[in-house]
């Protein structure tokens, strides 16, 4: 974890600006997400794991103006740049830790998580998982944008090649594509379909894929209401 918490320390201060050219699916992806964060509640407690410089919490806040929002990361330096873009907001708590096994006595509308559960181990996922479903309110939601392994070696071979092929014809600077590249070997992807049984392990009811580009995903789970059943 110290290699993931002095990576995106050194990236911190230009993360943001590259997003979009990282994320050829940008819009959709971190549009899927939002559209599914509804909540119960006019004043949602909402979690945001590895919530690095705010990006998607701050479409949370932009949807749910009146949330109370926990953002908890690795990195000092990502959170400076959330305190930051939250400056003078409030209802905003700074978590900075390990947040695998983070727990909370007051529970969660809404846990969230973008571009973090991928660089955990398959047992730091499923931790994160069975404790993301503790954290949660009956009914709550968790979402997860992230990015996963193909099927198959081929089928995975193809998502890294259109990836450097859009990247590449981006516009980003040849310093800011190695970076990005160096960036990946970080990463410890799993399957989709291994994390979506390990979400309903967890005790998730409809855990599934929402929505996906190539490796980029977003995954679903919901906390059922006491009393409740799926369908």
């Amino acid at each position: 974890m110290n290699h993931v918490r002095s990576t995106f320390d050194a990236t911190a201060n230009g993360y943001d600006a590259q997003r979009r050219k990282l994320i050829p699916c940008f819009d959709d992806y971190y549009g899927t997400a939002v559209s599914l964060a509804e909540a119960g509640a006019a004043k949602p407690r909402i979690l945001d794991l590895g919530a690095g410089t705010g990006l998607l919490s701050s479409m949370l806040l932009a949807k749910h103006p009146e949330a109370q929002l926990t953002l908890i990361d690795l990195s000092d330096n990502m959170l400076a740049v959330a305190k930051e873009r939250f400056a003078g907001q409030p209802d905003i708590d700074y978590v900075c830790r390990d947040y695998t096994s983070y727990m909370e006595e007051e529970a969660f509308d809404l846990i969230v998580s973008s571009l973090s559960i991928h660089h955990l181990s398959d047992e730091g996922k499923q931790a994160v998982y069975r404790n993301a479903y503790a954290n949660l309110k009956p009914g709550g939601i968790f979402i997860n944008a992230d990015q996963v392994l193909g099927r198959t070696p081929f089928i995975d071979a193809l998502y890294k090649d259109d990836w450097k092929r859009k990247i590449e014809a981006s516009g980003l600077t040849r310093a800011e594509l190695d970076a990005a590249y160096e960036r990946t070997k970080i990463d410890r992807m799993s399957g989709l379909d291994e994390q979506l049984a390990w979400l309903a392990q967890a005790g998730f009811s409809d855990a599934g894929c929402v929505y996906q580009s190539f490796n980029f995903v977003v995954m679903y789970g919901r906390k059922q209401e006491e009393g409740s059943r799926s369908e």
